[in-house]
């Protein structure tokens, strides 16, 4: 039982979380339907809502102190990561940037990287969900286990993402080609290399100030659960979006049918990010079940 002088603090986040939801849903929203909000305003309000969520459900979850070293390493290694392979090709591969989301820190938008905080705590969380209590005893198989987890939960966001903003909007072209509707292979392993190394090393912060927890309540889970869910629903309504193109073309010249890519988005939408949401809520349910002391 919580402290009744905790409670209008965690009253307010609960409030605060909610209005975030309400925002994200309607950046999505924006992204779908005509609409005369600029593009990069709806970009922003995508992002910074994600981000905004991550700070809040975080201070809650992690406190203020762990949530700041997150989005501290997600910041670091994301734009290091995405600087690094913009100039060399490695990890995601050969790829820059467009003007679709802003102003760039060296060669990377700053949007990006804010990105990179918002759907890795979201990922965290489920992976720390799917994971379970069932290993609390285990501290050193967490430190691989969640990474894991989590780490493919991110990686299944992008994978319904990527061709949509690459090949379809142009937030970046990838030189190259790929096989996924425009996007290399390459970019799938980058990214998964990627957010498990943020994960790996926020787990050893974690350890380190004997904080690795899992989320305290089911309760608590759910926000973040509805945020995944709430992304998932997103990709899957742009098979309803209505634009001029009916084929683009990725610069290697290879034509690609816009119905296509949403249509592709939307089938990992619900069955691979769907799959993620599952499992996570099945062991919401189970901790909810499960008596307390």
């Amino acid at each position: 039982m919580h402290d009744a002088s905790e409670r209008p603090s965690g009253q307010i986040v609960r409030v605060v979380l909610c209005l975030i939801l309400i925002a994200y849903a309607a950046a999505r929203l924006l992204e779908i339907f005509p609409n005369p909000v600029p593009r990069l305003t709806v970009v922003a309000l995508d992002v910074l809502s994600a981000l905004a969520f991550a700070l809040a459900d975080g201070y809650r979850q992690l406190h203020l102190r762990s949530i700041l070293v997150f989005a501290a390493i997600c910041l670091v290694v994301g734009n290091l990561l995405e600087n690094l392979s913009i100039l060399t090709g490695f990890p995601f591969g050969h790829y820059y940037f467009l003007s679709l989301m802003g102003p760039k820190l060296l060669h990377v938008p700053v949007l990006l990287g804010f990105a990179y905080v918002g759907m890795a705590y979201v990922s965290w969380i489920l992976g720390c969900l799917i994971v379970g209590s069932s290993q609390s005893a285990s501290t050193r198989g967490r430190l691989v286990s969640v990474p894991l987890t989590a780490a493919f939960i991110m990686t299944a966001w992008d994978l319904a993402q990527d061709p949509v903003w690459a090949t379809v909007l142009r937030g970046w072209i990838w030189r190259d080609g790929g096989p996924w509707f425009g996007v290399p292979i390459s970019n799938y392993l980058g990214w998964y290399v990627t957010v498990f190394t943020i994960y790996v090393l926020f787990a050893l912060y974690l350890r380190v100030n004997s904080a690795f927890d899992i989320p305290a309540s089911p309760v608590r889970g759910r926000s973040a659960l509805l945020f995944y869910v709430l992304c998932a629903a997103g990709n899957v309504c742009q098979i309803f979006s209505r634009g001029n193109a009916l084929v683009v073309q990725d610069p290697t010249g290879q034509p690609w049918r816009v119905s296509d890519i949403f249509g592709a988005s939307a089938l990992v939408s619900i069955f691979v990010m769907g799959a993620f949401a599952l499992l996570a809520w099945l062991k919401l349910r189970g901790e909810a079940a499960t008596p307390t002391d």
